[in-house]
């Protein structure tokens, strides 16, 4: 269960939420989002960033949440010396729509073929999430259902050219013009279509 604390000043008002947990443990965030950087700082965890470019190919017989947490494996072996107070958080999110994975697309004309995929359907975004100790590994995966309206051409070319989308799954984020406009509703967690399950990390890292 996610626990929310607050700081108070003399006066006893309320100042930045934070997230209370294992003190003793130096958390490292390995990516480079900034996506899940702010989400980590919203609520208050202190954390730095220690990243690797890693090549995100994966076995092409994976599918959904295999695809993941192949991946957030894959990006945590690039740590090669996890120090016995550290823990090491990777996390990979895709976009699965009718039983293909659309990634971050390569260019314009790819990007509009994943927003039209998805426009007045239902898809799922899945992000895992790696917890790497000095001993141990800790996946975890959550899947959020995410609810199209029908966006129209002239919408697709506005956000396309105004909007940045290639370093987005699926191509669009749901914090941005497309999302705000687009998304009917979703099933599951926000943060999770942001990049990142707030709640659910914080769950694993106040067990840890």
């Amino acid at each position: 269960m996610c626990k929310r604390y607050y700081r108070t000043d003399l006066k006893g008002s309320k100042q930045m939420a934070y997230i209370e947990f294992n003190k003793g443990k130096k958390i490292i965030l390995g990516s480079n989002s900034p996506r899940r950087k702010q989400l980590l700082q919203d609520v208050g965890i202190n954390f730095e960033i220690r990243a690797f470019q890693t090549n995100e190919n994966y076995p092409t017989k994976l599918k959904g949440h295999e695809i993941t947490e192949y991946l957030v494996k894959k990006k945590a072996l690039e740590f090669k010396e996890v120090k016995d107070d550290e823990i090491i958080i990777t996390a990979d999110t895709i976009v699965w729509a009718e039983n293909q994975h659309l990634g971050k697309p390569n260019n314009i004309t790819e990007a509009k073929k994943f927003l039209e995929k998805i426009s007045n359907k239902k898809h799922e975004v899945i992000t895992s999430v790696c917890f790497t100790e000095k001993e141990k590994k800790t996946i975890i995966s959550e899947s959020t259902f995410v609810f199209f309206k029908k966006i129209s051409n002239s919408e697709i070319n506005y956000y396309l050219k105004n909007f940045d989308f290639i370093d987005k799954a699926g191509a669009y984020g749901i914090q941005d013009w497309i999302g705000i406009i687009g998304v009917k509703k979703i099933e599951g967690s926000y943060t999770n279509v942001v990049g990142l399950p707030v709640c659910q990390v914080i769950d694993v890292l106040q067990k840890l």
